[in-house]
């Protein structure tokens, strides 16, 4: 009987760790479906599928999970790190970190085949932070103050964009302010989204978490 009673208490220790193990994982598994919310990945934090690079590999890499855009001062013209699938109505999230240049992300826009991207942009650099503007096309379609703008970027740390598009009206977030809100009829409706990397001195920018929920 001694030997029954620790064969079932050892047996009901086992039991309740079984239970605790799963529920454990249950909760896991919830926070994890919570966290998705429909949103896709547009970038492994591996390699570069799923993207158009320009003819020069080297101008967008890898790099510890992060795409790194980075030039030597030698553009010709300004390149870019297009999706190969374009996207209508969606929401766009992506954390930059920017060291200088000039940077940006094109969403509804076209690729020609040069290389060159046309559309919209939200403007990634020191003095342009809050701007929309058009890329081959308008210039600056609308902008958020600039003073208040400077005051929302983490300089060398990571700042999150959100583009909300639907319809003629697309809506940014910068680190979780609305700084665009604009209803604009001559949007493209659909188009890819893109990175870019700018003519000028050598520069360099990052781009992690990219991911979209599209609603079309």
């Amino acid at each position: 009987m001694i030997t029954r009673r620790y064969f079932l208490g050892g047996s009901a220790a086992g039991l309740a760790a079984l239970v605790a193990r799963g529920a454990a994982a249950r909760s896991a598994i919830a926070v994890a479906t919570a966290d998705d919310d429909g949103f896709t990945p547009l970038f492994n934090g591996k390699d570069l599928t799923g993207w158009v690079t320009p003819d020069d590999k080297m101008l967008f890499t890898v790099e510890n999970g992060e795409i790194v855009g980075r030039t030597k001062g030698d553009l010709k013209k300004n390149e870019f790190l297009v999706t190969a699938k374009d996207y209508g109505d969606f929401v766009l999230k992506a954390k930059v970190k920017f060291k200088n240049g000039n940077s940006g992300i094109q969403f509804r826009s076209k690729r020609a085949a040069d290389g060159a991207v046309s559309g919209p942009q939200a403007d990634v650099a020191d003095g342009y932070w809050g701007l929309l503007y058009e890329e081959r096309g308008r210039g600056i379609l609308e902008r958020y103050p600039e003073e208040k703008a400077n005051k929302l970027v983490k300089k060398g740390d990571w700042n999150d964009f959100v583009i909300d598009a639907k319809g003629d009206h697309v809506i940014i977030h910068f680190n979780g302010v609305k700084i665009i809100d604009r209803v604009d009829p001559k949007f493209d409706k659909r188009g890819v989204i893109a990175l870019q990397v700018h003519v000028g001195p050598p520069m360099e920018v990052r781009y992690k978490d990219i991911e979209i929920k599209a609603k079309d």
